[in-house]
């Protein structure tokens, strides 16, 4: 078995790859944007 080199914090990833966390920047509330108009279910 290979080591275990990396911890995945959830937090990090949340504010990260989240939703609060697109709509701080322009780009990313374009993301949410492009999501909506896809008709996805989980933005």
């Amino acid at each position: 078995m290979p080591e275990i080199l990396t911890k995945h914090k959830k937090l990090k990833g949340k504010r990260k790859h989240g939703f609060l966390g697109r709509n701080k920047t322009h780009s990313g509330r374009k993301v949410i944007a492009r999501r909506r108009l896809k008709g996805r279910a989980k933005i």
